[in-house]
Parts: structure tokens; C-alpha cells; sequence
């Protein structure tokens, strides 16, 4: 399943094609129900055929509620072999913990309803906060979420048909067990049938992802050396496209069984790629400065984007990954001796050593530029023949705050327990289905940031499945009497549904519709679902989602503005802990931490005017590039070889850092002042240095001092602390001073 807003934003940009299209253009709307791709439809067919499996074998059994394992099949089944298997076993994981937990619950509890309802927010809340600190991205294709999404969801229905009659509860609890694992393991079972030469498929998808993300950033790469409009642009969509590919990866490795670390190889691939583009975007910097470049450079530039972009040809076709690294070292050889060629030659005049080294610090962003491509490609060639007893491990990465888990506690406990305070005060017959729905949409959907459009999204879908239960129950199977006229029916509107789900602006209210049409066709061996069944369900599945929808709207709401604000507050931070060396950062983490807040502020972007947000994203970009500045200063100070004065321009640099807080006193202008009179000092200390690696040392400074003094003047607006950040009120010099 993609991310819930985007899901919402599609599936009502397709509403509103659908309502402005003529008769021709409705036709090709739907076309993902009359001529669907074939393997979507493929995969709609084999879940529609498992749930009806399931649903008739929990009917053989005499099961109570057989609509469970129906169900638990749409939860499970994914459209891959790695995400059905990633999700089921996560799945499974919550069914164990939720069951254990609506035991306990109703066992302690069995005749106090206030308190009953109280540990039950309680418990949900519980979920979502231990979901919040979960690695991954916070979408509803994140599994590990999900186990705990699956923890709220059983702990929820097992506790509350268990509170109505708490001397069974171990029965009950066993039963939704039961019908539980016998979806997870039909789905489980019957998808691994239709997965023949998985192994090598798999592979051959991990080497398509990692070349399909290099071909665009390699071009961006190529715009940026020219010098050509629009090449950051470019940059910050492959930000997003490294994101998206790079939790695709963990599906991968599940398909793979974990025999090797290919899968962690191809995670280091991509972030190495992202590293690769930081590069890239320090190079660009330093091309704006003053006397940066001549006809040398120009030539250096042609022939290093030359030679990156025929790269993809080569890794497409059969020539050996040590030829492309050994061209490539010795290109970055190429761009060092041109620097001690340099160093060996007597300059006429002040103006003309300054040009030199202006020359040397580009050509020091060349040397990173190539060493980045240089790990890229070679993680890229482990994860395609990984070797054996490889002990690589690349960690998915998880960037959660206690600020966003307590927020996303208190929305779900709090809906919780106001549902419950309605069915206490009003006494409704079907309260306890109310609250059981209200429940579903918490454990879902707290865990996203838009919470709310997500749950719009599911009403939709909620209100397509009770109309479609509602043709079924009341007219097409009036009659029916047998399981053959129950699957023909019931596998129709099911199959729809499967089509739906495949079809990307409508996936998000096919889950809801997949989900709720078992429990409001509520198929059993005793009874068929007659009038008043029907209605006393789908109306507390309505209010239920009406009730949840409202409730993320009014308490502790998603307020963009002030997400905005607390990422740039953490940025500032992070500049302070790395400056004053209390963080242990890495190039990685620091790369993947803020590429994480880009695509979250893209993804949550919603209505926010185009400027302001292309502002925030150029401050985040510009964060980063001084955090990794910033690390590689740390490091040339801890080199023994550098001369007293250079060593204490760089410690009066970090010194103004670490000041940086995100709070209204951030000592904006007294750090830009440290870092261009520490540039000063560095280029008298280079002006008489004679040996030629220390003259190295100090480039290198040089080079990340600039591109600090760059960013911190270009991005007033974000890294001064002094005002907010870009509220809607902002003057539209400052939006542009920003660009």
C-alpha cells in the first residue's frame, strides 16, 4: 500500500476526472476494471480464490465468525512474494501480542466497563507509540508498523467480544487466533505457488532498482558540471525516488531468504547514491563562487560528464565492474595531479594563486564527487554476486521523536476512550461494534502524520462496501443455502475489490473495502445475514469512521506549519551537536536522516503554497551539506599536521556552531562572521605552506569552509533562529532570497 496522502490526493484527483471526463473519457477511467494488467488482475483472481478458501474452510470447521479469516487475507495479501511474506509475518507477530493482551484486559477487568474502556485506549496507545519508534518510513507499506497495528486490531476484537461474555474468553481468544492464522497461512501458502524462479527475479530486480536510480542522478550530475538550468531540480526528485526504491529493498531480501547481504548491499547502494548527489550539490556550490572556474575546469568537467553518462551503458552490459572502478581511479588520479602540477608552479601575483586555488578546491569536489561514485558501484557489485561468509549489514534507518509518539498516543487513546464514553452514557445495543470499528481506524492510521485524509480515504471505501454487502445480503443471496451460491457472489464483489486495490489511486479505499465487505456479509453455518443484522453493522461501520474522521480533525490535528518548524528546530540542533562533537554522526546518517525530512515534507505537503515548501526544501538540502561539512572539518582538525593557526580558525568555526540551538537566539550572524575569518586565515596559511600534503589539508578545509560560508549566506531565512521560518505571512523578498 502506497502512503495515505498521496493515496487520498490521488483517488480524489481520479473523482474529479471521473465527475469532469465525458462518456469516452468515464470509459478509459475504468478501465482497471475491464481490461485490468494482466498480472494485477492475476493477483486479484489468487486472493479473491484464498479468501473464499479460507472463508470455507472456517465454515467446515464450524467456526463463529468466519468473516475473520476472509479478511485476515485481504490484510496479508500484497502484490509481491516479499511483502505478503514481510507483512504476514508481521502480522502474525501482532496477532500473538494482541491476543495475549485482550486476555489479560478482559480477565482484570471483566465487570467494569469505565475501566475496561480506559486500559483499552490505553493499550492502543500503547501500539501506536511503539509503532511510531519502529525503522522505516511511517506508510502503510511499512510492515513493522504494521505488526503493531495488527497488536491494536486483535486486542481490540478479542477483548471486546470477550467483555460480553468474559467466562469464555480463552475460547474466544482461541477462535480469533484460529481464524487468524488460517488466513496468514493460506496466503502465505497459495502465493508462494505462483512464484516460480522468484530467487533470480528478485535479483535481477535489485540490479533494475540500483540502475534505475543511478541513470537519473548520474544526468542531474552531468546538468550540474555544465552548469545547467534546473539540474537541482532534478536532484531533489531522485531524493524521493532513493526513498521509495530503498524500502522496496527490504521485501527483496525476504524473497531472497537472507542466504546472503545482497539486500544490505543494495541499501548502502542506493544511500551511497545519496551521498553521491550531496557530493554533486557541494560541487555546485562551489562553481558559483568568484575565479571557480577557467577553460581547465571546463575540460575536466566535459570529460567527468562524459564519462558519467555512459555509465549505465556499461553496467548494462557485460563488461567487468573492475574496468569501470579502475577508469574511474584513474580519473580521480588525473584530478590530484593536476592540483600538484599546479602546486609546482610559480604564480605571477596574488590574483593569480588565488585563481589556483580556487582550482584546487574544485577539483578536491571532483576527487569526492568520483570516490562517491567509487562505493556506490561498489556495493552495487556486491549486492549482485555477494560474496560468501559476508558479515555486511546496512541497517534500515528510523528517524522517530518521544514528541511524535506521545502526539500520535494521545490521538488514538483518547478517540478510543470517547467512543467508549458513548456506549457507556447511551447504553446502544451495537456500541460494542462501534467501538470495535473505532478501534480498527485508530490502530491503522494513528501512525501516519495525516491521519485524517487517510480516514477519509477509508470511509469511501467503507461506504462502496456497505452498499455492495447490501446488494448481496438483501438481493442476491435472499436464498442462498450453500457455500457455491456464498463464493459466487461474495468472490464477485470481492474480485472488484482486488482490481481496485491494484489500481494505485484507488488502493487506499479498496483496503477499507476489502477489509469491512467479509464482516458485513457476516456469512455463517447457523444463520444467513437478514435485515436488522445487516444495519445494525454497517450503521456503527459508518458512524464508527465519521466519528474517527472528526476526532483526528479536532484533537491534537496535523498541523503542517508546525511540522515544518520542528524539522528545521532539529536541523539547527543537529548543527549544534555536530559542531560541538556530542553527536556520533556519520556521512550516512546524516545523509539518510535529512533525505528522510525532504521526502516527509513532500509527501505532507498537502495544500502548502509551492514556494514556501520549495524553500523548506532547499534549507533542508542546504542543512545537510553543512552537516557533512561540518564532519569533515572535525576531522581535518584532528590531524596532527595542521598548523596552529588554521587549528584554532577551525575550532573558533565549531565553536560559533555549537551554538546553534533552533530556538529564537540562534547567533546567526556571529558564526557566518568565524567562518569567512576562518577562510581568511586558511588562505594565508595555504599562501605559505610549501609541502604539498599539507597544502592538501588545507584545500579540503578550504573547500568545506566555503561551501559552509555559501550556505549559511544564501539560506538566511532558515539558519537564522532569530524569527519563524517561512509562515505564510513571509515577505516575498525573503521567499526569493531563499532560492
Amino acid at each position: 500500500m502506497s502512503d495515505a496522502s498521496t493515496d487520498r490526493e490521488n483517488t480524489q484527483q481520479y473523482l474529479s476526472d471521473m465527475i469532469q471526463a465525458g462518456p469516452v473519457a468515464l470509459i478509459r477511467k475504468l478501465r482497471w476494471l475491464y481490461a485490468p494488467d494482466p498480472v494485477m488482475a492475476g493477483y486479484a483472481l489468487r486472493t479473491t480464490c484464498t479468501s473464499l478458501l479460507a472463508l470455507g474452510i472456517a465454515l467446515w470447521m464450524e467456526l463463529g465468525s468466519p468473516q475473520w479469516a476472509a479478511l485476515t487475507v485481504w490484510m496479508v495479501a500484497q502484490g509481491t512474494r516479499g511483502r505478503s511474506l514481510a507483512k504476514a509475518k508481521w502480522h502474525l507477530f501482532g496477532m500473538v501480542v494482541g491476543v495475549i493482551s485482550g486476555i489479560v484486559l478482559v480477565a482484570s477487568f471483566p465487570q467494569a466497563p469505565l475501566m475496561f474502556i480506559l486500559l483499552l485506549a490505553g493499550g492502543i496507545g500503547a501500539f501506536c507509540m511503539i509503532g511510531t519508534f519502529m525503522p522505516g518510513p511511517a506508510s502503510m507499506t511499512n510492515y513493522r508498523i504494521h505488526g503493531m497495528r495488527a497488536s491494536g486490531f486483535t486486542y481490540a476484537i478479542v477483548s471486546l467480544d470477550g467483555i460480553a461474555d468474559p467466562h469464555h474468553i480463552f475460547s474466544i481468544a482461541m477462535a480469533r487466533a484460529t481464524y487468524i492464522l488460517l488466513g496468514i497461512v493460506l496466503e502465505a501458502s497459495i502465493s508462494g505457488l505462483f512464484q516460480l524462479g522468484l530467487t533470480k527475479r528478485t535479483r535481477q530486480q535489485l540490479a533494475s532498482t540500483f540502475e534505475n536510480t543511478l541513470k537519473p542522478a548520474l544526468t542531474a550530475i552531468a546538468d550540474i558540471l555544465v552548469g545547467k538550468d534546473g539540474a537541482m531540480q532534478n536532484v531533489q526528485g531522485i531524493f524521493t525516488q532513493i526513498t521509495t526504491l530503498g524500502d522496496q529493498v527490504e521485501f527483496a531480501e525476504v524473497e531472497l531468504g537472507r542466504r546472503d547481504h545482497a539486500g544490505d548491499h543494495a541499501r548502502a547502494a542506493l544511500a551511497d547514491i545519496a551521498v553521491l548527489l550531496a557530493r554533486a550539490l557541494d560541487l555546485a556550490t562551489l562553481m558559483r563562487l568568484p575565479l571557480s572556474q577557467d577553460d581547465m575546469f571546463h575540460q575536466e568537467a566535459e570529460a567527468i560528464r562524459d564519462v558519467f553518462l555512459k555509465l549505465p551503458a556499461r553496467l548494462e552490459g557485460t563488461e567487468n565492474m573492475r574496468t569501470i572502478l579502475a577508469d574511474l581511479l584513474a580519473l580521480r588520479r588525473q584530478c590530484r595531479q593536476k592540483v600538484v602540477l599546479d602546486f609546482s608552479t610559480a604564480q605571477p601575483n596574488d590574483a593569480a594563486r588565488e585563481a589556483v586555488l580556487r582550482h584546487g578546491m574544485l577539483q578536491q569536489a571532483l576527487v569526492e564527487l568520483i570516490d562517491a561514485l567509487r562505493m556506490a558501484l561498489g556495493q552495487f557489485e556486491a549486492s549482485r554476486h555477494p560474496e560468501a561468509h559476508d558479515h555486511f549489514h546496512a541497517p534500515i534507518r528510523s528517524y522517530r521523536d518521544w514528541q511524535q509518539a506521545v502526539t500520535n498516543s494521545l490521538r488514538s487513546s483518547v478517540t478510543v476512550f470517547g467512543a467508549g464514553l458513548i456506549w457507556i452514557c447511551t447504553a446502544w445495543p451495537s456500541g460494542l461494534t462501534f467501538i470495535m470499528f473505532v478501534c480498527i481506524v485508530c490502530s491503522l492510521f494513528s501512525t501516519l502524520e495525516r491521519p485524517a485524509l487517510a480516514t477519509q480515504a477509508f470511509l469511501r471505501g467503507a461506504c462502496c462496501a456497505v452498499v455492495a454487502a447490501g446488494i448481496l445480503n438483501l438481493a442476491l443471496m435472499g436464498k442462498s443455502t450453500t457455500f457455491e451460491m456464498l463464493g459466487m457472489w461474495s468472490g464477485l464483489a470481492m474480485m472488484i475489490g482486488g482490481l481496485a486495490f491494484a489500481y494505485p489511486p484507488l488502493t487506499l479505499p479498496a483496503v477499507s473495502y476489502n477489509l469491512f465487505l467479509p464482516i458485513l456479509i457476516g456469512p455463517s453455518n447457523q444463520a444467513k445475514t437478514d435485515e436488522i443484522v445487516y444495519f445494525n453493522t454497517a450503521l456503527p461501520l459508518v458512524l464508527g469512521l465519521l466519528y474517527a474522521s472528526w476526532m483526528y480533525r479536532v484533537f491534537l490535528p496535523y498541523d503542517p506549519a508546525r511540522q515544518r518548524w520542528t524539522m528545521r528546530e532539529h536541523i539547527l540542533r543537529d548543527l549544534h551537536r555536530i559542531a560541538d562533537g556530542s553527536a556520533r554522526e556519520t556521512v550516512d546518517s546524516v545523509v539518510s536522516r535529512n533525505v528522510d525530512r525532504f521526502v516527509r515534507l513532500m509527501t505532507n505537503s498537502g495544500s502548502t503554497p509551492s514556494p514556501v515548501i520549495q524553500a523548506y526544501l532547499t534549507g533542508i538540502l542546504s542543512g545537510m551539506r553543512v552537516m557533512l561539512n561540518l564532519l569533515r572539518l572535525q576531522a581535518i582538525r584532528r590531524d596532527k599536521r595542521l598548523n596552529r593557526n588554521a587549528t584554532k580558525a577551525l575550532a573558533l568555526v565549531m565553536g560559533r556552531m555549537s551554538h546553534f540551538s533552533g530556538r529564537y537566539h540562534g547567533h546567526y550572524g556571529r558564526t557566518l562572521r568565524a567562518t569567512k575569518l576562518a577562510i581568511l586565515n586558511l588562505r594565508t596559511c595555504e599562501r605559505t605552506e610549501s609541502r604539498p600534503r599539507e597544502r592538501f589539508i588545507l584545500i579540503a578545509a578550504l573547500t568545506s569552509l566555503d561551501v559552509i560560508a555559501t550556505e549559511l549566506d544564501t539560506n538566511r531565512v532558515f539558519f537564522d533562529a532569530n524569527s519563524p521560518y517561512l509562515d505564510p505571512s513571509v515577505r516575498s523578498e525573503e521567499l526569493e532570497s531563499t532560492g
